[in-house]
């Protein structure tokens, strides 16, 4: 999961005065491609003055159905179905149930998508 640092046109060219760099630079530090001290307070400045912590994920729909099934349907057509009563589930590929979690716990969600989602 891609993470940024959401600002302004206005405030991105503020960052880069008062910390004396580059528009690339400041693009660097809120998109987390560096990792120097400098982007790490470029970073805390962009956040105090009014940025915002941004996640970027894949679309994902997800469905409710009456047979109380939770279906997640990904980018990449794979599917997740958990069963809300019995906390198992599957992650479904091409049709065929490619894997099988027999009591899925919700913090662990979040893997079983990266998995799924990393099927070719």
């Amino acid at each position: 999961m891609k993470k940024y640092i959401h600002v302004t046109k206005e405030n991105r060219l503020g960052l880069a005065k008062m910390f004396d760099v580059t528009d690339r630079m400041v693009w660097a530090a809120i998109t987390f491609e560096k990792e120097t001290d400098l982007a790490k307070r470029i970073r805390k400045a962009a956040i105090e003055r009014g940025g915002i912590m941004m996640n970027d994920l894949p679309e994902l729909e997800t469905f409710h159905d009456h047979d109380n099934y939770m279906r997640q349907v990904l980018p990449n057509g794979a599917m997740l179905e958990l069963n809300k009563s019995d906390g198992t589930g599957d992650v479904i590929f091409k049709g065929k149930s490619v894997r099988h979690y027999p009591l899925v716990m919700v913090s662990e969600i979040s893997s079983i998508q990266d998995w799924a989602i990393r099927l070719r």
